[in-house]
């Protein structure tokens, strides 16, 4: 009886061993499960300095390089219209043609003035010359000559005058043939043939347009002007070269980038008070008349040159709340979660001002639900020329 018991007492201890030893190996093996899943693998990005050019995106409207309201400068009744409406006309070319019959008949009128004014004149000259032939010997009185020289000077200012009529009854024969004033397209014609038309008129009878080359008028604000000039002051961007212009780069309405670049001429010296922005114009070559007055499109201005840039990857960047930018860098082979001063987008890239050193790996991958000091083992480094071309 007593060994029975004995040998049950015995075969417990040996089940009890038997328990705990499988329970320390259970353990075991979860404790190395639970640390292998900790682990995590991240591909990374390395920081480089990069000299990164900036460029400006602004919202502009193409306008005509020259306008020109063609308007009547005499009064009548239109007898034709001699171009085609949307036409290319060039400068000098004849556009309408007003009823000439009645300056045809002024521009006689002054004709007959000016012999009429000539004859005066001749019989005044005559009459002169006798007065003058007499004085000399007394036969006339000093008051008679002089009579007779106003008489001659009156006919000679009167002749001027009738020549000074005919010129200005020729011009208005001539403003009868309304011409271009300049080259460039035409529109719509505002008025048809047999309309009365006046000197001078508010409503014009066609406009032309200059449209090769075209202007971009853009507008930026006057923050981002004093922003870029605190830059340049600062030493944080450098100006493009003095010898070369600016080039302005254009996406049309559809996405399209239009393929001829642009040159910035000129910033306007007044800021508009109802908005805050400066104007900023540009010239664009337009061979093909892609750009039309009044189109909408957006212009890319180089604004100078970033000496040794920092990028990182936008995906790779956290935001609090407030709108705090966050990275992860693999320190020793656990993340560790950095604060940086974000600056300007750089296609897909976050210029960083400060917070991150050349060198560092910045996590790209899991970085919504890492914790700091979590460790990270990489995967796969990546730079600025790689990224990207493996799909990330």
């Amino acid at each position: 009886m007593q060994a029975r018991t004995f040998l049950s007492q015995k075969t417990l201890v040996l089940l009890s061993l038997l328990l705990s030893l499988s329970c320390l190996l259970t353990s075991c093996n979860d404790s190395r499960s639970t640390r292998q899943q900790r682990v995590r693998e991240s591909a990374v990005f390395k920081v480089e300095a990069r000299d990164i050019p900036l460029t400006a995106e602004l919202s502009g409207r193409v306008s005509a390089y020259r306008k020109a309201e063609v308007r009547p400068q005499v009064s009548g009744i239109l007898k034709e219209q001699l171009f085609t409406e949307g036409s290319l006309v060039k400068e000098g070319q004849s556009l309408y043609k007003i009823d000439p019959d009645t300056y045809d008949a002024a521009v006689e009128s002054a004709k007959a003035a000016v012999a009429s004014a000539d004859a005066t004149l001749h019989a005044a000259k005559l009459r002169l010359d006798r007065r003058v032939a007499l004085l000399r010997s007394q036969a006339v009185s000093q008051q008679a000559y002089e009579d007779s020289k106003a008489e001659y000077l009156q006919a000679k200012a009167n002749l001027e005058v009738a020549k000074a009529s005919l010129r200005t009854a020729q011009i208005q024969l001539r403003y009868t043939d309304v011409l271009a004033p300049i080259t460039g397209r035409i529109g719509k014609s505002n008025v048809t043939q047999g309309a009365l038309v006046t000197a001078n008129q508010a409503d014009e009878l066609a406009v032309i347009q200059q449209l090769d080359p075209v202007y971009v008028d853009m507008t930026q604000s006057s923050y981002a002007l004093l922003v870029l000039r605190d830059r340049y002051a600062a030493g944080n961007l450098v100006r493009p070269g003095d010898n070369t212009s600016t080039e302005v780069t254009l996406t049309l309405e559809n996405g399209r980038v239009y393929p001829l670049k642009g040159e910035l001429k000129f910033a306007d010296i007044t800021v508009d008070e109802s908005t805050g922005s400066v104007l900023l114009r540009s010239v664009f070559k337009n061979p093909d008349f892609v750009l039309l007055p009044g189109m909408y499109v957006k212009a890319s201005i180089s604004q100078g040159v970033k000496m040794g840039a920092l990028l990182v990857p936008q995906r790779a960047v956290r935001r609090d709340p407030k709108g705090n930018a966050s990275v992860f860098v693999l320190t020793n082979g656990k993340a560790e979660l950095r604060s940086i001063v974000g600056g300007d987008m750089v296609g897909r890239f976050l210029m960083v001002n400060e917070g991150l050193k050349v060198g560092e790996l910045v996590l790209l991958e899991g970085i919504q639900n890492m914790r700091p000091g979590a460790e990270v083992r990489q995967t796969n480094v990546l730079t600025v020329d790689t990224y990207g071309k493996s799909g990330d």
